[in-house]
């Protein structure tokens, strides 16, 4: 069966409001919590961070870090643009403006704001894993690794934008280890760890649940069908109470589209009984559809 294509929703001012406030949580996260423990960020802007290091003199006055992140982002923007909507384009581009104007220009602590690393590490990875969800789960991307992760989980079923950062970042962190020292290494694989587990949390479309709907109401099955162009398996049921019969359906929708869905069923039908299972695991049919 061919793929269905739905032509992706334009960015409302709450996206691009919750963009920016993603972005700046990421750039926050790396700039107050990370730099003072000298620590590498993942992806792009850790590869950054050590071009940084290693090239660029100390003495300048602003840090070349988000600089040089927005430079290395300059060939997945023409990805972005050659391949996804142009929205999602733009949603970097805003995105990638915000991380470089903090990256660069927020002054980094002299010393870490915690001084247990191990404390420091996971605030940074967790405020920094839900910035980065928090910008994908509202139709763009941080830049970088998010960037080619939402490409490629848009093709490849069962796609973990966590799981490829996970790979790159091994490799970023074992140069890290071999040029410092291997506790640099492994605080930043810690990192990581938290980044990644948060990202796939708060990626919200990443997510599948599943909707058991009970109404007597045929047009809720039409709108689900139509309106997000969802598949619906449909039982004729009988309540054991009342001995009506009633319409039981079945279907499986992202979890960004959860709540939207539920107050256009109960629109339709107020009566309406719907129990959600989340998270599940979907093998079949179902197409993973992205804002892309």
């Amino acid at each position: 069966m061919s793929e269905i294509h739905v032509k992706p929703k334009p960015l409302t001012p709450r996206n691009w409001m919750m963009i920016v406030a993603g972005s700046a949580l990421y750039a926050l996260s790396v700039n107050l919590f990370l730099n003072p423990l000298s620590l590498f960020a993942g992806g792009i802007v850790g590869t950054a961070q050590l071009v940084r290091n290693l090239l660029v003199s100390s003495s300048v006055s602003f840090d070349v870090a988000g600089m040089l992140n927005l430079a290395f982002n300059i060939p997945l923007f023409v990805l972005a643009y050659r391949h996804m909507a142009k929205k999602t384009f733009y949603g970097t581009v805003v995105s990638l403006i915000v991380q470089t104007a903090i990256l660069s220009f927020l002054p980094t602590p002299s010393a870490p704001l915690i001084a247990d690393t191990l404390a420091g590490i996971m605030i940074s990875g967790i405020l920094g894993g839900i910035g980065c969800g928090i910008v994908l789960s509202n139709g763009g991307t941080a830049g970088g690794l998010d960037l080619l992760g939402l490409y490629l989980t848009g093709r490849l079923k069962d796609f973990s934008v966590g799981k490829l950062a996970m790979f790159y970042n091994a490799c970023l962190y074992t140069i890290c280890g071999m040029l410092y020292n291997p506790g640099t290494a492994i605080y930043s694989i810690l990192w990581i760890v938290f980044f990644s587990i948060a990202v796939d949390r708060y990626h919200t479309q990443n997510i599948e649940v599943e909707l058991m709907v009970f109404t007597h109401h045929p047009e809720v099955a039409d709108m689900i069908m139509h309106q997000y162009v969802r598949g619906v398996t449909k039982w004729d049921g009988t309540g054991a109470y009342t001995n009506e019969k009633t319409s039981v359906l079945v279907s499986i929708v992202a979890k960004k589209e959860e709540a939207e869905v539920r107050r256009n069923i109960l629109e339709i039908d107020p009566r309406a009984f719907i129990i959600t299972h989340d998270p599940i695991r979907v093998t079949g049919g179902y197409q993973k559809r992205l804002d892309i």
